[in-house]
């Protein structure tokens, strides 16, 4: 297995989120990435969230690609490159291993702590798969190492994360994997606007598992920043936004206090919010014209008997 990430570029890249931490929570409306939710903690965080009952999206999307399997592989073909963007666990990839065959696959997330020990997993399963995992933040870009091959790229980009970016910045993204696509394509899942129950019990569990995995994004932050930010001063907040057919994620100061960090601190007043996440709900029409605009000639959709799911291939 080799890793394309070292100590030195590790340490370039670290850095530079700090005056992007600072830009967001000293702005009027204080916020934090949804990229920092993802930690090592955060990361196995999401993964239990992944299995409650509540939460639709992971298993809805599975039943699609279980149920629709040999269609999609069909549509994508064998053999090329996977990449594997928010690669989490990297197991909803390895579901299509077998059948797509690829040569090589590479892991991109967050937290390539988390992906090293995800692939020390797999190399001895596929040792015919060329293994690589690279930490990367492709919020801001989408940059693939010029080892990687480009020919038959396809991109994997599973559980609806192209939600957290608003409008511009999904396109912007889907536009550079295009454009990195080569003769590949995209496999990407997306989530369907729905009723507000649904989502609720979704994102504001009864064991509290996302308040959890909300709350570990102040963690996160002090190891960045260098902050005092305390976990029990803040609660877990689900808000709709009808208007921008989304959920969103807050952190509610539960009492007047101050934040402080090398060089800077901010003052919290009770009942005050941090944005920390947003993910937006699509229809079929909607993410249809925003693959078009990126360049995507062709889409093929599979959907769950309650459209609360969406599986595309788009070349």
């Amino acid at each position: 297995m080799q890793i394309p990430i070292t100590p030195k570029l590790t340490e370039k890249l670290q850095p530079n989120f700090v005056p992007e931490i600072e830009t967001g929570l000293l702005a009027k409306n204080a916020s934090i990435s949804p990229k920092f939710l993802y930690d090592p903690l955060g990361s196995h965080l999401f993964t239990a969230i992944t299995l409650l009952p509540e939460y639709y999206p992971t298993n809805t999307e599975k039943n699609i690609f279980t149920k629709y399997h040999d269609q999609i592989t069909n549509a994508i073909g064998t053999g090329g490159t996977l990449i594997d963007l928010g690669a989490g666990n990297c197991q909803k990839a390895e579901s299509f291993f077998n059948a797509l065959q690829p040569s090589n696959y590479l892991a991109i997330d967050f937290s390539v702590e988390y992906l090293e020990n995800a692939l020390k997993k797999l190399e001895g399963k596929y040792p015919n798969i060329q293994m690589q995992c690279i930490g990367m933040d492709f919020s801001k870009e989408l940059i693939i190492p010029d080892s990687i091959t480009k020919a038959k790229r396809t991109f994997f980009y599973p559980g609806s994360s192209i939600g957290n970016f608003l409008n511009s910045e999904a396109l912007e993204l889907l536009t550079q994997i295009k454009s990195q696509a080569s003769d590949g394509g995209l496999l990407m899942g997306v989530d369907l606007m729905k009723e507000d129950s649904v989502l609720i019990a979704a994102y504001d569990d009864p064991l509290k598992v996302t308040a959890a995995f909300n709350l570990n994004i102040l963690r996160s932050i002090n190891a960045q920043l260098g902050s005092d930010f305390r976990v029990e001063q803040f609660r877990h907040q689900v808000k709709i936004n009808h208007l921008e057919n989304r959920v969103e994620l807050y952190l509610e100061a539960l009492e007047d206090l101050t934040v402080s960090w090398p060089g800077n601190s901010r003052v919290f007043k009770k009942g005050e919010f941090i944005h920390t996440e947003n993910s937006h709900k699509y229809t079929i029409e909607s993410i249809q014209l925003l693959l078009n605009k990126a360049g995507f000639k062709s889409t093929q959709i599979w959907t769950d008997p309650k459209d609360y799911f969406a599986v595309i291939y788009a070349q």
